[in-house]
């Protein structure tokens, strides 16, 4: 018993935390979910399911959900499909596959914050590097406004998120690549199988629990992805690029609907929920059935 108590007290300290900036959190916000709290008046009347019954209506939330699951499916395809390309690039011995590793990880060392700004010089339609390259190379007429075109902007927002955090994605292919053991490779060479059947019977098979923490890091990420939105865009040009949490961020602190946003963000928690455990069960089938 004494031994249990000791487990107990030294459990303590994470689960208080845990529940000071988790639990409690989560249980006010679906409580002014609930009410018509504008985030600054002490009064605060409760509402019942009128929050949730106007979000149903809003045109705007259906728009940024569009948004949402356009730029999710978007990374998620393309960060998973180049981080594996430069996993298979650098998995190997060289030394300069070393520095190259270091290299595709630095911009997720990097705030997204300063990645915003420094694309968005970059995007610049007058003085961005993007435009003059190709104004140089004689490809001037491929030169957009990356960031203000209805038409690029959303690409352009995510070739940037792909670009900061496939280095993340990239690591964990890698460590499962190199659980691989050499003899399989050895004796599917021996059977005379080319590069591809040796991928797809192997490799990609053998990396699927990695190929399972990419794909729910890309989707949840994508999904609560606001920073470099707002950095970039703010949701623009319109709502081309406003997701639901840039617009939750606007009903809570611009329009002063505490109450409203924090209803959009247990909506947020939904579904987030509810497709990391469609994709972690059917992803997981798959581990078991390759």
């Amino acid at each position: 018993m004494r031994k249990l108590w000791v487990q107990v007290l030294f459990i303590l300290p994470a689960l208080g935390i845990f529940g000071v900036f988790i639990v409690i959190p989560m249980m006010s916000s679906m409580y002014y979910s609930l009410t018509d709290w504008n985030g600054l008046d002490p009064k605060i009347t409760f509402i019942g399911m009128d929050n949730y019954r106007k979000l149903m209506d809003d045109a705007e939330v259906w728009i940024a959900l569009k948004n949402t699951v356009v730029f999710a499916v978007l990374v998620t395809i393309f960060q998973n499909v180049l981080s594996l390309l430069l996993a298979l690039l650098v998995d190997g011995s060289r030394w300069y596959y070393r520095y190259l590793r270091v290299v595709y990880l630095i911009p997720a060392l990097l705030s997204a914050l300063a990645i915003g700004y420094i694309w968005s010089y970059l995007y610049n339609p007058v003085f961005g590097i993007i435009n003059t390259v190709l104004e140089n190379i004689g490809l001037g007429a491929l030169a957009q406004d990356w960031l203000g075109d209805p038409k690029w902007s959303m690409f352009s927002v995510v070739f940037t998120n792909v670009w900061q955090w496939a280095g993340i994605t990239m690591i964990i292919y890698m460590a499962g690549l190199q659980a691989i053991s050499a003899d399989l490779y050895e004796a599917a060479d021996i059977d005379g199988a080319n590069k591809w059947q040796t991928f797809t019977r192997i490799t990609f098979p053998l990396i699927a629990p990695a190929f399972t923490i990419n794909m729910m890091i890309s989707i949840i990420g994508s999904f609560k992805v606001f920073d470099i939105i707002y950095v970039m865009t703010k949701g623009g040009p319109g709502t081309t690029t406003e997701s639901l949490a840039i617009l939750l961020y606007k009903k809570a602190f611009n329009f002063n609907e505490m109450g409203y946003g924090t209803a959009i963000a247990v909506v947020m928690f939904l579904i987030i929920l509810v497709i990391s455990i469609l994709q972690l069960s059917i992803l997981r089938k798959r581990e078991v059935e390759a």
